[in-house]
């Protein structure tokens, strides 16, 4: 299944590794490190101009074996994604 994760992005669910909310967990030096490190290899996609409320990690299994990971920002909750998610 499918959810908008905000302004016309959609994702697929059975991807999502987590939904966190970036004010809370940026507060710590090594989550600050993770997403630096994403950024700097291109694996973080903003899917809002807003000030983003949440982050969702979500890791796509290949033919290859190899897992890719992407970051989507969002300007969701992650109360509201995790709505979203439970509703399907």
């Amino acid at each position: 299944m499918y959810i908008n994760i905000g302004e016309n992005n959609i994702i697929n669910t059975k991807n999502i590794l987590g939904v966190f909310d970036i004010d809370k967990l940026t507060v710590y030096k090594n989550n600050r490190e993770y997403l630096s490190i994403c950024e700097k290899y291109n694996k973080i996609k903003s899917t809002t101009e807003n000030l983003p409320k949440s982050f969702i990690i979500c890791v796509n299994n290949n033919k290859n074996n190899n897992n890719t990971e992407k970051i989507y920002l969002s300007c969701l909750t992650c109360s509201t994604i995790s709505k979203r998610i439970s509703r399907l």
